[in-house]
């Protein structure tokens, strides 16, 4: 067995060889922060974090770098419209950096909920203007970009590689390029690389051409190399970053050190909703903290993780539904193990299910580029023997039981990131009984303010025979067990 990856840069499943043996360098373009993160969101640094998490499990030392984009984000994602955080502070009336603050924070809360691991280096566009200024001043030196009225543009004929990853010629991506009026540019495709400020504009920094702030792309390519070195093992990012942004990554990098940037391009797909794009342009979205009010966040990942991070993942409720009730057998399942292995015996003559095989089917589904759907199809064929084993009336040794829950531990928790301890998820029999409840407090209250104290007083009598007790408090009424 060994791990291959699809390669977006070459267009093929490649077999994975770290350029330093052991170790990993790996870039994943974090969010831009002006909004809460949403099942988009989720889809990309679930799938990244899975990638990391298996890397690990194989061995190998992994340097995971993920920035924040807190600046030079434009509405069209290219080199026209207003800076996203910028038009969102004005939205809300506070100062751009207090936007990103509050949706940093927010990010993180997530993404922290969702069971995804820290990045090791979080490097913030702002925090690196010095670098991304340096990275410029050594294009303009070399005659890659050009200064233009306080801004400075790369210019794409120079580099001959530009459009090999998206695999477009520059003749066709001048076609789909709007041109400006009175456009700086000397070719339609040239990108940004620093803009200047208008005299609204607050974000700004002084630079050798004026005050203004960086390009999109150029944060990229600077915090990568800053951290990860000229030339990286993994950058990973949605699709639709494909082009231009990891395509302009790709030019002014090259460019700056004359050295592969990276070896292995990963890009995940998107989330749908009835087939069309999720997205905060699109108004379809959903926040993670909406779904979370609905589900809890280890469904949201389960049902993530249930499509491929190539594929597109259409959202419903529904298939979220099913995603929880599919997470709750696998979590009955570690239930009854736990609660059979306290009882269980050293030693027992019945034998048990064979978790080499199932070992040996999970890593190569993982190692078929990362492929969580079939790895996770081989955990349910695992809970089914071993549900079949458990129900047999047969025992079980201590000792088997104990590897039996140790494997979930490893391909499940470690590697997919499932927290399958008893008790970590609300069943929907949890679910059920909070809804009844609410229903009986809520009737409880309107009896009370109609002074219907008889009927308040059965509800609560008869709850407190059935073992439950309410505690009326400035907040409202609460429930809870008494026995």
């Amino acid at each position: 067995m060994a791990l291959h990856v699809y390669n977006t840069l070459t267009r093929a499943r490649e077999l994975f060889i770290s350029l330093t043996p052991g170790y990993v360098r790996m870039y994943v373009c974090g969010p831009t922060v002006y909004g809460h993160s949403h099942l988009g969101h989720a889809k990309s640094y679930i799938s990244f974090d899975v990638i990391v998490r298996y890397l690990r499990s194989l061995g190998y030392k992994v340097l995971y770098v993920q920035n924040i984009t807190d600046v030079g984000h434009l509405t069209d994602d290219a080199d026209m419209g207003e800076d996203k955080i910028e038009k969102q502070s004005r939205i809300d009336r506070i100062h751009p950096m207090e936007l990103v603050e509050t949706y940093t924070r927010s990010y993180f809360e997530d993404m922290d909920a969702l069971g995804v691991l820290r990045p090791d280096i979080c490097p913030r566009a702002t925090g690196h203007i010095i670098e991304q200024i340096e990275m410029i001043r050594n294009l303009v030196r070399k005659g890659f970009a050009y200064e233009a009225n306080g801004s400075v543009y790369f210019d794409v004929l120079k580099f001959p590689g530009y459009g090999k990853l998206s695999g477009r010629t520059i003749n066709e991506l001048t076609a789909g390029i709007r041109i400006e009026v009175k456009s700086e540019k000397r070719h339609p495709a040239d990108f940004a690389l620093w803009k200047k400020a208008e005299p609204e504009h607050i974000m700004r920094w002084p630079s050798p051409w004026g005050e203004g702030f960086p390009g999109w792309h150029i944060e990229c390519s600077a915090m990568s190399t800053k951290y990860l070195g000229a030339s990286f093992d993994i950058h990973g990012g949605g699709l639709e970053n494909q082009f231009p942004h990891h395509e302009c990554e790709i030019a002014q990098s090259e460019s700056v050190t004359g050295k592969p940037f990276v070896k292995y391009w990963v890009h995940n797909n998107m989330v749908t909703v009835d087939g069309r794009k999720m997205g905060k342009s699109l108004g379809n979205f959903v926040t993670l903290k909406e779904a979370f009010t609905k589900w809890e966040p280890q469904v949201v990942r389960f049902f993530v993780l249930q499509s491929h991070y190539r594929s597109t993942l259409d959202f419903s409720d529904a298939a979220v539904d099913g995603a929880a009730r599919g997470l709750e057998k696998l979590l009955s399942l570690r239930t009854a193990l736990r609660e059979r292995i306290r009882s269980a015996p050293e030693q027992a003559d019945s034998g048990g299910v064979d978790l080499e095989k199932y070992r040996t089917q999970f890593l190569e589904m993982m190692d078929d580029d990362f492929n969580t759907p079939r790895a996770i199809a081989v955990l349910f064929d695992l809970a089914r023997e071993v549900n079949s084993t458990l129900g047999s009336g047969s025992t079980q040794s201590k000792q088997y039981l104990r590897a039996v829950d140790d494997f979930f531990t490893l391909h499940a928790e470690q590697i997919l990131g499932l927290t399958l301890q008893p008790g970590s998820l609300r069943t929907g029999m949890d679910q059920l009984t909070d809804g009844l409840m609410g229903l009986l407090i809520d009737l409880r209250r309107e009896f009370r303010a109609q002074k219907q104290w008889h009927m308040s007083d059965r509800i609560r009598d008869g709850l407190a025979s059935l073992g439950i007790g309410l505690e009326d408090t400035k907040e409202g009424t609460v429930w809870k067990r008494i026995s």
